[in-house]
């Protein structure tokens, strides 16, 4: 039995080897898009361990199923396999094993979690993402900002946002909403966050650094409303240079400071005309 269980875990092991988050195939990337930052690598190791955990029990599972098929067949018409109850050993398996299977997902989950979320020092780049029902806002707060003005991308139901970032380098995401919860989620990235009201950017951001140039769809990933499916946006992974580019085009059109929506997330509504009356 021990020798069928390494054979098992052997063929599992040889089976995802070849696998990875950046092959052409998707079967190779187990169904995950393209990684496209620099925390898909966390994401990737815990759902590849996933998948090894799954196929081994599998394996396993479909292996004693099989064994004891062949191994206790009924072989005359009187005969009756022995029946087994209340084995202290086997109850206990079927105890503890899921519990230690759960602790170790729960273990690696936190471990992959806590890296995702790790802050930068220094971000090269600043963007406050505001979802408000039902579009999305992008302010670029960067301190190289042209002629120290920040400018903005927004978008409606029918004309979805753009949001622009620089390949390679930084980028901290502070998330904002004046209504309800949304969730600001990049398939590639592996990542997404929930966008609450009431939270300020110290509680509700996130960093990472894109990798690969690129056009991706992002999405709202939280139920918020009639036209919760409509609430897209395309995401531009470029140069920098093309980056700044697109600054310069949005001041030109003027798409200067930011968006009202924003202005209104910092705050919950009503919240105002409580402390003005207080006050008074």
């Amino acid at each position: 039995m021990e020798r069928l269980k390494l054979a098992f875990v052997a063929i599992a092991l040889v089976v995802l080897s070849g696998c990875s988050p950046i092959d052409e195939s998707q079967i190779k990337r187990l169904a995950l898009p393209v990684g496209s930052t620099d925390r898909t690598d966390f994401v990737w190791d815990l759902w590849l361990g996933a998948w090894i955990a799954v196929l081994v029990i599998f394996l396993l599972v479909f292996g004693l199923i099989i064994y004891a098929m062949i191994r206790y067949r009924r072989r005359s018409a009187d005969e009756v396999p022995s029946q087994v109850r209340y084995n202290l050993p086997i109850e206990a398996l079927y105890t503890f094993a899921p519990v230690v299977i759960v602790a170790v997902f729960f273990y690696h989950t936190v471990t992959a979690q806590n890296a995702i979320t790790e802050k930068v020092d220094n971000p090269d780049h600043t963007i406050e993402v505001v979802g408000s029902k039902w579009q999305w806002a992008f302010n670029y707060l960067d301190e190289d900002a042209v002629d120290g003005v920040n400018v903005f991308d927004q978008g409606t139901p029918r004309d979805i946002a753009d949001l622009y970032l620089p390949v390679d380098e930084s980028v901290r995401f502070n998330l904002i909403s004046p209504d309800v919860i949304h969730s600001f989620w990049i398939p590639e990235f592996y990542f997404k966050m929930d966008v609450i009201p009431g939270r300020g950017p110290q509680e509700n951001s996130f960093d990472l650094t894109p990798t690969r140039e690129g056009v991706f769809t992002g999405r709202c990933a939280e139920l918020c409303g009639m036209y919760h499916s409509r609430m897209l946006f395309t995401v531009h992974v470029v140069s920098r240079a093309e980056y700044d580019q697109h600054l310069v085009e949005q001041q030109e059109r003027g798409m200067i400071g930011a968006p009202a929506g924003s202005d209104e997330a910092k705050t919950i509504a009503g919240l105002d005309e409580e402390t003005s009356e207080e006050e008074n």
